[in-house]
């Protein structure tokens, strides 16, 4: 095993990185200033007081990652059909934007250290697959690892944070995904502090996703470093339970869903990419799924096949009235206010003065799930709309109190309007 890479060496390479970002043509714009690296003995990255936020994803992060779906079966046909069906499809006007790619597209190294594409699966090159994605007004993003290897056994980008973070500038990067995978003793805080001054110095904006499933408690830390947190372990197409290193939709919700306080806008918890639309779980199920993640102020990542999904998965990922729930400027999580076992209520603060309210049914047959003011901290001589976000439809003034029969393993959405 390579011993961890000392301080010395990190900052001799970022120094070389950054003179020969200096020498460089950067066709993604300018080279910013370097960011200087805090020396981890005298102050740790989140309470350095030079650091400060990149000023990105103010709102959740839509777009699509290949991660769910295909794995490390990806080329860049996948890639660039995917591309086009966001944008025939119409998630590209639904808010959807970045096309990521996940692991297993790495190459190699060159003889300079840099990072390649994987000459069989993407044989014109990372930055022509950019400029292809660009060209259609969405943004591009890539994957890397924390480790000296990828989870799927690439190259990481440990000891080549200032090249890497320069080669994804240089192939116009907007959104980077980072795993935490193969990292020996590396310190979590200082591994993805790195990369975020590299990244910020390349001058290009990349929007920074910090993935290693909230082991190290990123939301007390990452605030200043990243623009999103991953807070459990990997989710998958179930409903419930545990599935090797993955966990099902209800286990991943009540993980997640205590961390609300920390979510506000440029710093999301994320609770993972969505399934809507895999084969494990039912119509029902997806609707719930989508709600929750909307309703948590969650990133909204597609992980589905988007060249062939069917009606009823379109229908969901399309639902603007949800999506504009998820993208409310506020930058609230909404929360669990009510838990009667297998029924439950769930708010989350509007920009407006409003509320948007999920009634959750956990049980395997129909509830009847209700509430009232005191869930909402709304006073009781207030005047609102009620609207139904599934239903598209009015269902007249708040009157203080509302019930639902909540179909099994589903939700009834609604949004109170002042």
């Amino acid at each position: 095993m390579r011993r961890p890479t000392s301080k010395m060496t990190v900052l001799t390479k970022a120094l070389a990185a950054i003179a020969l970002m200096a020498a460089s043509t950067n066709a993604a714009g300018q080279v910013g200033d370097p960011i200087p690296i805090p020396d981890p003995n005298t102050v740790r990255p989140s309470q350095d007081p030079t650091r400060t936020h990149n000023g990105l994803a103010m709102a959740p992060p839509m777009g699509w990652n290949s991660w769910n779906r295909f794995a490390c079966d990806i080329n860049e046909e996948l890639i660039r059909k995917t591309a086009d069906s966001i944008v025939t499809s119409g998630m590209k006007d639904a808010g959807y934007e970045y096309v990521v790619i996940d692991d297993c597209w790495h190459g190699s190294r060159d003889a300079n250290g840099f990072i390649t594409a994987d000459p069989v699966k993407f044989p014109s090159g990372i930055k022509a697959l950019a400029d292809y994605i660009h060209a259609k007004g969405l943004k591009f993003g890539i994957y890397s690892d924390a480790g000296r290897k990828t989870c799927g056994g690439r190259p990481g980008s440990q000891g080549y944070e200032f090249q890497d973070a320069l080669q994804y500038a240089r192939w116009g990067v907007d959104y980077l995904k980072y795993d935490w995978c193969n990292t020996g003793v590396r310190n979590a805080e200082e591994a993805y502090a790195l990369m975020s001054d590299a990244l910020r110095a390349t001058g290009r904006p990349i929007v920074f996703s910090l993935c290693e499933w909230g082991d190290n408690q990123p939301w007390l830390w990452a605030q200043r470093i990243g623009n999103l947190w991953r807070t459990t372990g990997d989710i998958t197409d179930k409903w419930a339970g545990k599935h090797g290193h993955s966990w099902g939709l209800t286990n991943i919700i009540d993980m997640h869903e205590p961390l609300w306080p920390y979510a506000k806008p440029g710093n999301w918890n994320d609770p993972d990419m969505l399934e809507v639309g895999n084969p494990g779980l039912t119509e029902t199920e997806n609707r719930s799924h989508f709600s929750l993640w909307a309703l948590m102020a969650a990133p909204l990542i597609a992980g589905n096949d988007v060249a062939n999904m069917d009606a009823a998965t379109r229908s969901i990922l399309l639902n603007k009235e949800v999506i504009a729930v998820d993208q409310d400027r506020l930058g609230v999580q909404g929360r669990r206010v009510r838990d009667d076992g297998d029924s439950e209520v769930w708010v989350k603060p509007l920009a407006n003065g409003g509320r948007a309210i999920v009634l959750f049914n956990r049980a395997k047959t129909p509830a009847r799930i209700a509430f009232g003011n005191e869930e909402l901290n709304f006073p009781a001589t207030l005047r609102a709309k009620v609207r139904d976000l599934w239903a598209h439809r009015d269902l007249g003034s708040w009157k203080g109190s509302y019930s639902a029969t909540v179909a099994p393993h589903g939700v009834v959405m609604l949004r109170l309007d002042p």
